[in-house]
């Protein structure tokens, strides 16, 4: 039986971020991102709070009790520190993503119906997923989401608020396997390919209209891939700056990016351990730094 090779991935749903307190977690977002929470929900192991952009949405999950599913978060948060946990890839056909993962043998879970109920509004989400083997992803934590409908957004609170995630970044020392995992088995089209002798190779792969850039660095000490960090898009990079200094945000001087046309800055706190970049598109269809 031949593989349906058409792609079954639409975009990135959202990327996962542990977090040790819930709220002080979501008030660095709040910070960072100068939008407000979306959405909140709690279950027997987990608080979650949710900023939904216009291209994806970051989920802040936090363990409360002590079920298995709690213990696993605090020992994962105890082992690596809070940051980020897994990828959320969003899918039209729920069914037909299964069967695809199932024959390029990477054993997703069986399909669940998953609800989620914000306690303050009553209102309620639904969604089924499913997650393929974190050892055949070569160590990234992997989900494959259906949406019933869309969630709510998250309001800017201010006028140099972040406008959407430009690229989500991953670590690997193996290029090779790791192109074929997100170009020929996952279906994602990869942009670029290309080497530098103080950045290492980096390939960018489009997803919707984000970026997954894999990256083998110069000089790196890893037994599999890993989640790295995100680069968000601002209209402004210059007002958001001054923004984050006036808070008390460290973050790095302005300095033109890797791709011509972009000019970039690194925050280097209040990211709840998330390596984190902010890009500021300075010519059109400039999407990777």
């Amino acid at each position: 039986m031949s593989i349906d090779s058409r792609p079954v991935i639409s975009g990135l749903d959202h990327v996962v971020v542990l977090v040790e307190n819930i709220e002080v977690g979501a008030k660095a977002y709040e910070l960072l991102l100068e939008r407000s929470p979306s959405w909140r929900s709690e279950g027997d192991s987990s608080k979650t709070i949710l900023f939904t952009l216009d291209n994806m949405s970051l989920e802040l999950m936090a363990p409360v009790g002590d079920t298995p599913t709690a213990r696993r978060i605090r020992e994962v948060i105890g082992q690596s520190g809070e940051g980020l946990a897994s990828l959320c890839f969003r899918v039209g056909d729920i069914e037909r993503a299964y069967r695809r993962l199932d024959r390029l043998a990477l054993k997703p879970d069986p399909i669940a119906e998953v609800e989620s109920r914000n306690p303050d509004s009553g209102a309620s989400l639904h969604w089924k997923r499913t997650r393929a083997a974190t050892d055949l992803t070569r160590g990234v934590r992997m989900f494959f989401l259906e949406l019933a409908g869309e969630r709510p957004h998250s309001a800017a609170t201010s006028a140099s608020s972040i406008l959407g995630l430009d690229h989500v970044v991953i670590s690997t020392e193996d290029p090779e396997r790791a192109a074929a995992l997100y170009g020929a088995r996952l279906g994602l089209d990869m942009a670029l390919d290309r080497s530098h002798h103080e950045w290492g190779q980096l390939m960018f792969f489009r997803c919707g209209d984000l970026i997954v850039e894999v990256v083998k660095r110069p000089v790196a000490d890893l037994t599999h891939d890993k989640l790295w960090g995100l680069s968000w898009r601002v209209a402004d990079i210059d007002a958001t700056r001054a923004r984050l200094v006036a808070a008390g945000i460290k973050v790095s001087e302005v300095r033109v990016g890797r791709k011509p046309g972009t000019r970039v800055m690194s925050v280097r706190d209040g990211t709840c351990g998330a390596h984190t970049l902010l890009l500021e598109r300075t010519a059109p269809g400039s999407s990777f730094s």
